[in-house]
């Protein structure tokens, strides 16, 4: 598949530039820098909320406000008019905040208006004996008077294990108000030492994709793999760390992003049953190698055995992120097409597809805005970005 790679030209306005030289004159508004950046790659960018401490994950409420997740534990409310302190939400169960793990994603329940719950994902540490250990778990509540009442967890990947990295973990509900969850392999599988190939273990809830009902039941229907001890709320297995996921707009089925080792980041559609191959097959390149395009993992050969990825980023990663697909309609042209963050590429990838094919795809803001943690499609049809650190944001695109 031949990939196409273009920058749309930066369009300086002459307001703009009268801002920019207001600014550098009379020092009577921020940076230079910051007045540039309002508009990018086409794109106006517009800060609705700073200060954010490593924010992670973010939903929308009814009430034109969005919570937003901070890695170290915190949940914030923000309004999207920027005109109200991000509020912090209080209650929430301690996280493990260290490495890749704390308070992750967060979504609503579908029913939201007659059910308020919330469901937000978080790295758990074990207990007693197991204090050192840790994995993702799944909690809900409901927000009273600025405090999480009625928190229940509802899931805990298993087993724990020790490390700090691969939680996954994003949340989304299917339309039939099922709930996924994407959970990393925790780094326990390495290519170059076979045998611990937890992602392929059906016994085992590291590096797979599973189902569950809103109040953590298991759904009838789940598809059922064959092994010892094969885990009921199984979707599909053989994931590395997928930190992106999103519903397809047509067809309801889940799409996903993860990241591959050395280069082979992943855009993965997600069906039932299926086995996406890691550790075995990959399109990245096994830690202690150098990156090149003959490098992969089993010659990064998926069929017939694995599914194979819609798209692989190689030989150099990207550290793909949250995921959303452009459903409104203030973007023209861009209807449809797919949205994914990057942390280490610094950008937004648009995604255009043909069916369930990805024909073509650019970077824009690349490295203007710094790293991007999540990406979601408002209710407002604007898209949405948190930008990763401890001046993190939450920012609108505007075209």
């Amino acid at each position: 598949m031949i990939r196409r790679f273009f920058t749309i030209p930066i369009v300086v306005t002459t307001a703009l530039l009268a801002a920019a030289l207001g600014c550098a004159l009379t020092g009577s508004c921020g940076s230079v820098s910051e007045v540039q950046a309002r508009l990018l790659d086409g794109l106006k960018v517009v800060t609705v909320a700073r200060d954010l401490d490593h924010p992670w994950g973010l939903t929308f409420l009814p009430d034109g406000k969005a919570l937003i997740t901070e890695k170290g534990g915190r949940m914030r409310l923000v309004a999207l008019t920027g005109q109200q302190a991000p509020q912090v939400i209080e209650g929430l169960p301690p996280v493990r905040d260290e490495g890749q793990g704390g308070l992750l994603d967060v979504a609503l329940d579908p029913d939201y208006t007659n059910q308020p719950w919330v469901y937000w994902s978080y790295s758990e540490a074990g207990t007693g004996p197991e204090a050192r250990l840790s994995g993702t778990a799944v909690a809900r509540g409901q927000i009273k008077d600025g405090r999480m009442a009625q928190v229940e967890v509802i899931y805990r990947q298993r087993p724990k294990v020790e490390g700090s990295g691969h939680f996954g973990s994003r949340l989304v509900f299917a339309r039939d108000k099922t709930l996924f969850i994407t959970l990393g392999e925790r780094q326990k599988d390495q290519p170059s030492k076979p045998g611990r190939d937890h992602a392929q273990n059906v016994a085992s809830a590291l590096g797979k994709v599973v189902r569950i009902q809103r109040d953590g039941g298991i759904p009838n229907d789940n598809p059922r793999f064959a092994g010892s001890g094969a885990l009921p709320e199984l979707w599909s297995i053989g994931h590395r760390n997928p930190q992106g996921a999103a519903l397809h707009p047509v067809t309801g089925e889940l799409w996903i992003t993860e990241h591959g080792p050395q280069g082979g980041d992943e855009v993965n559609r997600v069906l039932p049953g299926r086995n996406h191959g890691w550790p075995l097959a990959s399109d990245g390149c096994p830690y202690g190698s150098l990156p090149t395009e003959s490098c992969r993992v089993n010659g990064g050969r998926h069929a017939p055995d694995f599914e194979p990825p819609l798209t692989t980023w190689v030989p150099w990663s990207i550290a793909p992120s949250g995921l959303a697909f452009n459903t409104g309609k203030r973007y023209p042209g861009w209807e449809g097409q797919l949205f994914s963050g990057s942390l280490k590429g610094e950008a937004v990838w648009r995604m255009t597809l043909d069916g369930n094919r990805i024909v073509d795809r650019e970077p824009l803001l690349k490295g203007r805005i710094g790293r991007i943690r999540d990406v979601r499609m408002g209710p407002d049809g604007w898209l949405y970005l948190l930008t990763d650190g401890d001046g993190g944001r939450l920012i609108r695109l505007e075209r």
